[in-house]
């Protein structure tokens, strides 16, 4: 395991370029976003995408949610209305993930089989520049059902496996995931605040 330090303030575009070669190469990374520190995986690799499910001890059954660059990009993976389209581009960037029906290309491993997806573009500019080229998983780096720590030294303790690269910035100021809105229904949902 490679751990790599570095600062929100500043993009290193070397560590961006060695983080996003281990993710095509089959590797899961811990991330820092705008919320929490997430554990990355090509979305298109299914064998990365069950580790990440093993490293959190999580149920197959539970989906997990994908990161994509940017606004734009959401299309791609999902189908946008226009009145989705609306809410989406008032709240992102940002602490949100909002639930969208999915496209045929997200793979059913992500989404549990479901037809839907959690998507997010969090205001992260190190984090979204991770999905520059495929979008990647998003799920708290932490034990499913545990508490969800803002430092990676404990994160890697809690964990107790070996992930791939840790892209380091020290402690984020938040230990709570995005929000959750499920805009499949006529009217949005909050899933969790």
């Amino acid at each position: 395991m490679k751990v790599l330090k570095t600062s929100m303030d500043k993009v290193d575009e070397d560590i961006i370029h060695e983080a996003v070669k281990v993710m095509a190469d089959g590797g899961v990374i811990i991330y820092p976003t705008d919320t929490v520190y997430g554990l990355g995986a090509n979305i298109f690799d299914n064998k990365a995408v069950r580790k990440v499910f093993e490293i959190k001890q999580r149920s197959f059954l539970k989906p997990l949610s994908i990161l994509v660059k940017d606004v734009e990009t959401i299309d791609l993976v999902a189908k946008v209305s226009l009145g989705q389209k609306n809410t989406i581009n008032h709240y992102l960037p940002g602490p949100y993930t909002f639930i969208l029906n999915k496209r045929k290309i997200v793979p059913r491993v992500i989404t549990s089989g479901l037809v839907n997806v959690g998507v997010r573009v969090p205001d992260c500019e190190l984090a979204c520049r991770l999905a520059g080229i495929f979008p990647i998983t998003t799920t708290s780096a932490n034990l499913s059902d545990d508490e969800v720590l803002s430092n990676p030294s404990e994160i890697l303790e809690q964990l107790d496996c070996d992930v791939d690269l840790v892209i380091d910035v020290g402690d984020l100021n938040s230990s709570h995931a995005s929000s959750i809105i499920d805009l499949t229904s006529f009217k949005p949902k909050i899933i969790r605040k």
